[in-house]
């Protein structure tokens, strides 16, 4: 597979992985309930250049987790290019989220929560450590955002 003339800069796997939250339309969202019992599902979301959007039955235990444990990772791409974003989760109503943003994410996804009769929710992620690999030779380095900001520069080497 890919060998050590293949190791992408930070900045290049940093904008690999902005590219890949524009691009992408869907996560795999890992949550855990209060007991610690783990949860994983694939949702579609929305990334506006600072959060992602999120939407699922509120009643849903990924839905529950979200909204009690406040915390979620989220897994993009393939395992041979993998990207990890755990992220602080804020709980919305459908009407909290402005109509544009809205729009963007049915837009983005052809998935419109707010034509259902089932009760959704908006899931706002904030990312707050991003993690980005290809291979074993880019591990080291793989922290690209620590504690909400971005720690590699987009044009660094």
């Amino acid at each position: 597979m890919s060998g050590a003339a293949d190791r992408r800069s930070g900045a290049q796997r940093r904008r690999d992985v902005e590219g890949r939250l524009l691009a992408d339309n869907d996560a795999w969202v890992a949550t855990a309930s209060p007991d610690g019992e783990p949860h994983l599902v694939p949702l579609s979301y929305h990334w506006d250049g600072a959060t992602l959007l999120l939407a699922t039955p509120a009643d849903s235990p990924t839905g529950r987790n979200l909204e009690r444990g406040g915390t979620v990772r989220l897994a993009l791409g393939h395992t041979r290019d993998v990207c990890l974003v755990d992220g602080t989760v804020e709980t919305l109503t459908m009407a909290a989220v402005p109509r544009e943003r809205a729009d963007a994410f049915a837009a983005h996804t052809g998935f419109d929560p707010r034509n259902l009769t089932t009760p959704y929710h908006w899931y706002r992620v904030t990312p707050r450590r991003v993690q980005a690999w290809r291979e074993e030779n880019e591990l080291a380095g793989r922290e690209l955002m620590r504690d909400g900001r971005w720690i590699v520069p987009t044009g660094a080497a």
